[in-house]
């Protein structure tokens, strides 16, 4: 990394770094303790225990009760999507954008169930989203530039995007939020994550790149040859994963990677949704590692990617439903596996209050 990058680094990135205390994991043993003393066999609940004991030692409480939840969904589009890289037409990233907030896709109706409020952001939509009174403006352009040709944004963008994310999180911790959950629309956008992880993992296009909106074999290796052309003329550094996100990103990636960082300076936990979601996850840890501890996984898209992306993570997702729609599906789901672990914690008897015999095991 250069000094003028390091420089940049150290003046926008490193006062939103500063704020992120390193977990404790004894919390989550004394979290394990409690749920030992609970009216079963030991770990018989298995993850589901695990998963009580990280948001305990993220939250710093050895029983947190139940959280109050949001999912933070962030549309923008990609300039790369001109070259055929999708199924659908850029217009319907700022139709599914009023849908979101409208309460009609999938994203609204499990967030429901999960009582989960849903924020939508249009980072960088092509049409600006005509009811601005209902989807939060944090528009940095309208769209990306096409990477094959030229960067997707400037590092200023990125760092923009980055600060726009930090802050809704910080707004939704400070309005009482306790466990947000990230998604994204986009059209283009698995093109963009795909690269990304080529970059941030080391592998090569073939194994980091799927269909995404569901192209053709066709569609597929145009997707793969757009990618080839973007590393061969960015050369991207993976050790500066803010310059990468300004080469290969979207707004919208570069956004939800703000509400990472933001969230975890708020010990606030992050359930992660799917591939691109994932993807910006994994730039939040490269930016600042002691990130990866406030991440909570949701499941394992269908998506080639996605597997890299968790193993670079060192998550190991919740559950595995063949999944590819984006939007913070996944992590609205996980919300109802993060309610029951808690109120297992919360509600469940203790061996010595039902008066029932501990084997010990």
């Amino acid at each position: 990394m250069s000094s003028e990058t390091a420089s940049f680094k150290d003046a926008l990135v490193q006062a939103l770094c500063a704020h992120i205390a390193p977990v404790d994991h004894t919390v989550g043993a004394r979290t394990q303790a409690l749920l030992d003393g609970k009216t079963k066999p030991r770990r018989s609940l298995g993850r589901l225990e695990e998963l009580a004991c990280r948001i305990a030692s993220i939250r710093n409480e050895d029983a947190p009760p139940l959280l109050k939840k949001a999912v933070v969904v962030m549309a923008a589009d990609h300039g790369v999507a001109e070259e055929g890289v999708s199924a659908y037409p850029q217009e319907v990233t700022a139709q599914m954008a009023l849908n979101f907030q409208r309460g009609g896709a999938a994203i609204n109706v499990l967030a429901r169930l999960a009582d989960a409020r849903v924020v939508v952001v249009d980072m960088g939509v092509k049409a600006p989203v005509t009811d601005s009174s209902v989807v939060r403006d944090c528009r940095i352009g309208p769209g990306t530039k096409n990477f094959t040709r030229e960067p997707a944004m400037s590092r200023f963008e990125a760092m923009q995007a980055i600060d726009s994310g930090a802050l809704i999180a910080s707004e939704l911790a400070t309005d009482g939020i306790e466990l947000i959950g990230i998604g994204e629309m986009g059209i283009g956008n698995t093109t963009s994550a795909s690269a990304l992880t080529c970059v941030l993992t080391g592998v090569p296009p073939e194994e980091a790149t799927g269909r995404g909106t569901g192209i053709d074999d066709a569609g597929l290796a145009r997707k793969l040859d757009v990618i080839r052309r973007a590393l061969a003329l960015h050369t991207p550094d993976a050790g500066d994963p803010l310059g990468v996100l300004a080469q290969l990103g979207g707004f919208e990636i570069a956004g939800l990677c703000g509400v990472v960082l933001g969230a975890a300076g708020a010990r606030v936990p992050v359930i992660v949704d799917g591939f691109i979601a994932g993807v910006a996850a994994l730039c939040a840890v490269r930016i600042e590692p002691r990130v990866a501890d406030y991440l909570l996984p949701s499941h394992r898209s269908v998506e080639v990617g996605h597997r890299l992306v968790l193993k670079a993570l060192a998550l190991e997702p919740l559950f595995e439903l063949e999944l590819r729609l984006g939007e913070g599906t996944g992590a609205a789901l996980a919300m109802g596996l993060c309610d029951s672990a808690l109120a297992v914690l919360n509600e469940m008897a203790t061996f010595a209050g039902a008066g029932v015999s501990d084997s010990g095991r």
